[in-house]
């Protein structure tokens, strides 16, 4: 079966090479769109996902860690008398409108945090360490943020909200989404910078005593203070990043793309498949008259499709990894999960046998004697 499938893929190459294409510009589509949609969601949730160390605390409305409401400062104390808690690090995100010696401007958003544990940030520290926000008018910069942050290098003055800083570090790979990019500072000077309240945080970061459970800390946080929600981080990043889709097109956009990326391919193989099925029907007609079954007509078509998918995968997918690898060069990481890799096999399989059902439909009600006339 296999060696009769691949001789009619041979006998008209053009036509197999327009069936492969298709099958290698779908599953790249599908990848492509997949891959940026996977950045943008790590993105809108990274600051949370990079400190699962701890549980986060905010405002009892906030569902999302963009946009963080302040907090009195005495709920840190609060905090601190719940039993299980060990220790509770205070967090300020402020907006900051960043200038630069060539007469660039860009929005920044300062993340502050508190000597010496710095919960919170930076990570990936690619330069410098975390102490060296202590000097005076310091700021974590990340490394693919330079052309937004007009060019500056290491050891760079820059002014935030009129206000100079220099750049003491950075972080490499460190991506925001939403207000500006993240830059990294002390939390005193987080609220200095970005006029922020001394009495006020953004939110806290709690480490729960390793006897107890976190999510009994959370249950006694959310019972016993009012107008705070504690999360677990992976739960927060996960809400953060349903809430950033329900009121934004993303999902939709790339939703969009993806079925494009599904109804092309399926449209470019299906009429691929039919147009070399009608130019060989005295072949499909002469199997049928010799004894051939329709059933072994179908199996003839669907293996053919099936050599199309596997090779179009290893092809496409070979394109995917080197697209992937290319973005990450301008900071565009991402990962494709071992379960999307999955579907993109399995995707590549669907695209290729369901365009072959154009073939099988037009083959198996032809009459033998038709070819012969």
């Amino acid at each position: 079966m296999f060696k009769t499938a691949l001789k009619f893929i041979l006998f008209d190459r053009p036509k197999s090479i327009g069936a492969l294409a298709g099958t290698v510009i779908s599953i790249f589509l599908i990848g492509q769109q997949s891959g940026i949609f996977l950045f943008l969601t790590n993105a809108m949730g990274s600051l949370v996902r990079n400190n699962p160390q701890y549980i986060w605390v905010v405002d009892s409305k906030t569902g999302n860690v963009n946009a963080l409401s302040p907090l009195d400062v005495r709920i840190g104390r609060e905090l601190e008398s719940v039993r299980g808690v060990k220790k509770v690090h205070p967090l300020v995100v402020a907006n900051g409108s960043a200038k630069f010696a060539n007469g660039k401007s860009s929005g920044v958003a300062l993340i502050g945090t508190q000597a010496p544990a710095f919960a919170g940030g930076p990570w990936n520290v690619s330069l410098g360490h975390k102490a060296d926000l202590l000097q005076d008018g310091a700021i974590f910069t990340d490394y693919f943020d330079k052309k937004a942050l007009g060019d500056v290098k290491p050891g760079d003055y820059f002014e935030v909200n009129g206000k100079k800083v220099f750049v003491a570090g950075q972080t490499k790979g460190v991506r925001s989404f939403g207000a500006g990019v993240y830059t990294f500072t002390t939390i005193e000077r987080a609220r200095y910078l970005g006029n922020f309240s001394p009495y006020k945080a953004s939110a806290f970061l709690v480490e729960w005593e390793p006897q107890t459970p976190p999510d009994q800390v959370i249950a006694r946080i959310n019972a016993g203070i009012d107008g705070v929600r504690a999360w677990r981080s992976d739960d927060f990043a996960a809400e953060t990043i349903l809430t950033v889709l329900k009121s934004s097109g993303i999902a939709i956009s790339f939703g969009t793309l993806i079925l494009f990326a599904l109804v092309s391919g399926f449209v470019i193989i299906g009429l691929t498949l039919y147009s070399a099925a009608i130019d060989r029907i005295r072949d499909y007609g002469t199997l049928k008259a010799i004894g051939a079954t329709n059933g072994y007509i179908r199996r003839l078509i669907l293996t053919q499709a099936l050599i199309f998918a596997v090779v179009g995968f290893a092809v496409g997918y070979a394109f995917i990894e080197g697209f992937r690898r290319g973005i990450a060069n301008s900071g565009t990481f991402f990962d494709y999960p071992w379960w999307l890799r999955i579907t993109f096999l399995a995707v590549t399989v669907l695209i290729a046998v369901s365009g072959s059902l154009f073939a099988i439909r037009r083959i198996t009600s032809l009459e033998p004697a038709q070819v012969f006339r």
